[in-house]
């Protein structure tokens, strides 16, 4: 049988046993931290020598400038067209309904005005240059390329700038392809620690930019929490996750995939399942049983179900919420004859999906809403990768002399109140003149 934890809410020791399931710390790696640390001081002080240095040690590219490992456009644009019709087909399918959510989500600028005719408001204006890291090699993501660079493109970011390592010179077309179809403005081919320095300080030849976003290995979350506050950064991502609530109305080869699915990522990853019937979950461990030896994966899933896997028992379903809401997972299924019914009760989900037919699979790929959401617990305060990741808000103040006036007064107190005189004083300067 397949190693699984199994638990009940009624469990005395319920509580306590289910955070010793969900606690997750990135470990922090002394070699790594300090490797990156040397890597973005180079990077930061020699520029373009430094990326070219690393690029030739860590990926074997040898290339004597880095204008040799940028892209053409005509060359995106080939690696498109190389594509057998099937997969061209479904990547521009996936970056249409990507696009199509991610158009509803802009913020926009507002105002209005106060009955002396002062004006306050928001602008709302998108950054100027964007970095997209992206994996290479084999171990390539179109999809997040998509998820990315799409939102970016539709909040109206100047300038997009993509690295994708390529690794002894492999280059994944389908990720160069995914680059041409969401708009990617210029890609280099680097990566690792270096490639997130090049983005965060600029180079010669690669222009600093506003915000990085994308995933990558453990040298590039390293790199991306070191460079934060010098440009802004999306997320340091932690294993996947994903919570399915059930009423056992579901079929149990359905749920064990969905939960093999997010297992199958990597050892770290958790399923979780929460179902109220215990035959219902005795016939998803059963169905674990079954499916799991016929999937190419067996061995990373089976790691991950018994290091961080459960099926869980529950008194109902309000319980479940209650529970996945202190879990605050990265995807929730509502597997459920009324997932609409529910729904009202959650408050802390990266994403959620509702009812048998909403599985998680495609919202990773082409459903249309974004891919790129909270892990370990922050749902709590987070979320998904969207639109409003890629503007920024500026308060916007027209006080007319009637409100500088009346409101001078008060900020005077205030001011004063505070020791700040020379606030007061400016203040005051307005409501003494004519």
């Amino acid at each position: 049988m397949t190693e699984i934890l199994r638990l009940s809410s009624s469990d005395a020791d319920f509580d306590a046993r289910l955070n010793r399931l969900l606690a997750f710390e990135a470990a922090t790696d002394d070699v790594i931290e300090r490797s990156v640390s040397e890597i973005l001081a180079a990077v930061r002080l020699e520029g373009d020598a430094a990326v070219l240095a690393y690029t030739r040690r860590f990926d074997g590219v040898d290339a004597q400038s880095l204008a040799e490992l940028e892209l053409s456009k005509a060359q995106l644009a080939a690696a498109l067209a190389s594509l057998p019709v099937a997969q061209r087909t479904a990547l521009e399918e996936a970056a249409a309904r990507v696009r199509s959510y991610h158009e509803r989500q802009p913020l926009t600028s507002w105002d209005y005005e106060e009955a002396d005719g002062t004006r306050l408001g928001q602008q709302v204006t998108p950054l100027d240059r964007a970095g997209l890291y992206v994996p290479g090699g084999k171990a390539a993501y179109p999809s997040s390329v998509l998820m990315n660079a799409i939102p970016a493109k539709v909040a109206g970011v100047r300038e997009l700038i993509m690295v994708v390592p390529t690794p002894r010179g492999e280059k994944n077309p389908l990720v160069l392809a995914a680059a041409a179809v969401a708009g990617v403005d210029r890609v280099f081919t680097i990566g690792g620690a270096q490639a997130v320095a090049a983005l965060a300080y600029g180079t010669q030849t690669i222009p600093q930019v506003d915000k990085i976003v994308g995933p990558g290995n453990a040298y590039v979350a390293a790199a991306k929490r070191r460079v934060f506050g010098t440009v802004g950064i999306d997320m340091v991502a932690g294993p996947s996750e994903v919570l399915i609530i059930s009423d056992g109305s579901g079929k149990p080869d359905w749920v064990a995939m969905d939960l093999f699915a997010q297992a199958e990522h990597d050892e770290l990853a958790q399923s979780i399942l929460l179902c109220p019937d215990a035959a219902f979950l005795d016939a998803v461990a059963a169905s674990i049983d079954k499916l799991l030896p016929t999937m190419p994966r067996a061995a990373t899933i089976g790691v991950s179900l018994a290091k961080r896997g459960a099926l869980i028992r529950v008194r109902d379903l309000d319980e479940a919420c209650r529970i996945a809401n202190h879990i605050a997972p990265e995807h929730l299924e509502l597997a459920v004859h009324d997932g609409d019914a529910l729904l009202p009760q959650i408050r802390h989900a990266g994403a959620i999906f509702v009812g048998h037919w909403s599985v998680e699979a495609l919202g990773d790929y082409c459903a249309g809403p974004n891919h790129v959401l909270p892990t370990s617990r922050s749902a709590r305060f987070s979320s998904p990768l969207g639109v409003y990741d890629f503007q920024k808000r500026s308060s916007v103040i027209r006080m007319s002399k009637a409100g500088a006036q009346r409101l001078g007064k008060v900020a005077s107190v205030l001011a004063h109140g505070e020791g700040l005189q020379a606030h007061a004083r400016s203040a005051e300067l307005r409501v003494e003149a004519d």
